[in-house]
């Protein structure tokens, strides 16, 4: 709790707070949001002001220093941040308005994604590159497949349940649980239902996992059914043994620097990379813009053309057409 905020009382207190409880949801979005208003008040500090002498202009003022040494889009994360926490304090009464509302964010307008990725040669070199002689290869194997072949983000792929993977029919499916509560169904790619099914077979298959008994109170017959259990699990310090936590998102951060620089790659992958790596390869091998878009389950699909790397390349002959220079 900033101490500035901590000053005007408990009802500023606790205004503060229920903002990151009650008004967002996102936990990820929660977690960049409460950074931001901390130093934003620990600035607010350092120039002794108190929260109800707060004006636009050290809002201006701060926004500037932040573009010092942050990029834009972190900027206006920042201001977004405190233009919906005043918001907040004035619906609440601990302002009377809010200082943030007329400051304007740079400029910043996005056409090409900046997130590296691999193309399906390299793709395949870093897969191949996992020793999966142990389950936790088998699992890193998996876990990245995932993300590759589903398009689907880190929080929803290490979000995953046993559960969430189960057949329909013939097929597999599996079930990913993104952004803004939506939920994303899809069949199993062939090579990563095998990959899946290798990493939960090493783990000694779904029976491994932990399960519980369900009694049934009409005739009082018990049967087993899964719980709600992580899918991808850590593992007990450098063991090879798992534990039955789930992954984070930072554990697989962690394990895709980890694998990238076991496999030579030489660019600065992240989770993301997976993703935009999916969606380049699908659209590269005549896939439809809008069913990336749907499975990648954004809401616009100029999101989508984010992550198409295809048109991004500028080729050798193009720049030799630049002929001042001799």
């Amino acid at each position: 709790m900033p101490l500035i905020v901590a000053d005007i009382g408990s009802k500023a207190k606790k205004r503060f707070t229920t903002f990151f409880t009650d008004e967002i949801r996102n936990p990820n979005t929660r977690e960049a949001y409460f950074r931001a208003a901390c130093q934003f008040f620990s600035w607010c500090e350092n120039h002794r002001l108190a929260v109800e002498s707060i004006e636009s202009y050290h809002v201006s003022t701060y926004i500037e220093e932040l573009l010092k040494d942050k990029s834009k889009p972190t900027v206006k994360q920042h201001l977004a941040a405190l233009r919906m926490l005043f918001d907040w304090l004035v619906v609440g009464q601990v302002v009377p308005n809010n200082p943030a509302h007329a400051v304007r964010g740079p400029k910043h307008v996005v056409r090409e994604g900046l997130t590296p990725i691999l193309d399906t040669d390299e793709m395949k070199e870093l897969l191949a590159a996992i020793d999966i002689r142990s389950v936790v290869g088998l699992r890193d194997r998996a876990l990245i497949s995932v993300m590759a072949a589903t398009f689907g983000r880190v929080d929803a792929a290490v979000g995953m349940n046993v559960t969430d993977y189960y057949p329909e029919g013939k097929h597999w499916k599996v079930r990913l649980s993104e952004k803004n509560d939506k939920v994303i169904t899809m069949p199993v790619q062939h090579k990563l239902e095998k990959y899946l099914d290798e990493y939960i077979a090493a783990v000694g298959g779904v029976d491994a996992f932990p399960f519980e008994t369900i009694t049934d109170e009409r005739d009082r017959t018990k049967t087993k059914k899964a719980k709600n259990k992580p899918l991808f699990l850590t593992t007990r310090g450098r063991s090879a043994v798992l534990t039955d936590r789930r992954m984070s998102r930072i554990d697989a951060w962690r394990m895709v620097k980890r694998r990238a620089r076991k496999a030579g790659v030489n660019i600065a992958i992240s989770n993301h990379s997976f993703r935009g790596a999916g969606i380049t390869n699908y659209l590269e091998n005549g896939g439809d813009l809008l069913e990336a878009q749907r499975m990648a389950g954004h809401a616009d699909p100029r999101t989508t053309r984010l992550y198409d790397r295809r048109q991004q390349e500028i080729t050798r002959g193009e720049v030799e057409k630049i002929t001042l220079l001799g």
